[in-house]
């Protein structure tokens, strides 16, 4: 396996990976361009967390090309906040705490909605603020390379449409390149440039959405794609 580091950008060409002898990627390949949103649909257990992780250098190929940027960064489904840090630690956790970096902080929850919040516990936070610090928490690091798995999902529904929303107002500020992993499809044709379906290890389906934002779901464009990637993912016709 090749691992190389790119200024922006992801290219990836024929990725491998097996565990206990089961391939969970058969020669993946897939490139996401400098401040490109893709979204990677899928089944549960098709890989697409897995790819991520070898996105995010937390799991090793076994065979293929990885390129990516060295300022990457991973917001999952899960928060991840440490209950015995302040809203403003948790977004610096790993970082050296500076009057520059505080200041960063404050800026990146100013930027999620939650200004003067900084020293709010984590048990005080509503779902949806959690998330919110784990965006902070990912904008404060500068990521040339942001990865999203499935960071809406544990969220109610309006919850997740207003995340979705600031998520795509955030990447179109910061311009960072996106791969967001989703088993929603209409996540996936809102908020990406391209959409991916991964099935049996492989990229089977590639598209490129042409239709201008905000999206509009009644339109017959987004329901030809939307019908398109339910037969590829196997769910067939939705009424």
């Amino acid at each position: 396996m090749m691992v190389s580091t790119l200024d922006t950008g992801v290219h990836t060409d024929g990725v491998v990976k097996t565990f206990d002898g089961r391939t969970v990627l058969d020669g993946v390949s897939l490139d996401v361009g400098a401040g490109e949103f893709v979204a990677l649909l899928g089944a549960s257990g098709s890989g697409k967390t897995t790819f991520l992780r070898v996105l995010a250098g937390l799991e090793d190929a076994d065979g293929g090309v990885v390129e990516t940027p060295g300022a990457r960064t991973v917001v999952f489904q899960e928060p991840r906040l440490v209950a015995s840090k302040r809203v403003r630690d948790n977004v610096l956790l790993g970082q050296r705490r500076t009057r520059a970096t505080k200041d960063a902080a404050s800026s990146a929850l100013h930027e999620v909605g939650l200004a003067g919040r900084e020293r709010s516990w984590p048990t005080t936070l509503s779902g949806g603020e959690a998330q919110r610090v784990a965006l902070a928490r990912a904008l404060v690091r500068k990521p040339r390379l942001l990865l999203l798995d499935e960071p809406f999902a544990a969220l109610d529904a309006l919850t997740r449409l207003r995340m979705q929303a600031l998520v795509a107002r955030l990447c179109r500020r910061h311009r960072p390149s996106v791969l967001l992993v989703t088993h929603d499809i209409d996540e996936a044709i809102l908020l990406a440039d391209r959409v991916a379906v991964l099935k049996d290890g492989r990229i089977t389906l590639l598209r490129t959405l042409e239709q201008s934002r905000p999206r509009d779901p009644a339109t017959t464009e987004y329901q030809q794609l939307r019908r398109a990637l339910l037969a590829e993912l196997g769910v067939g016709a939705v009424a």
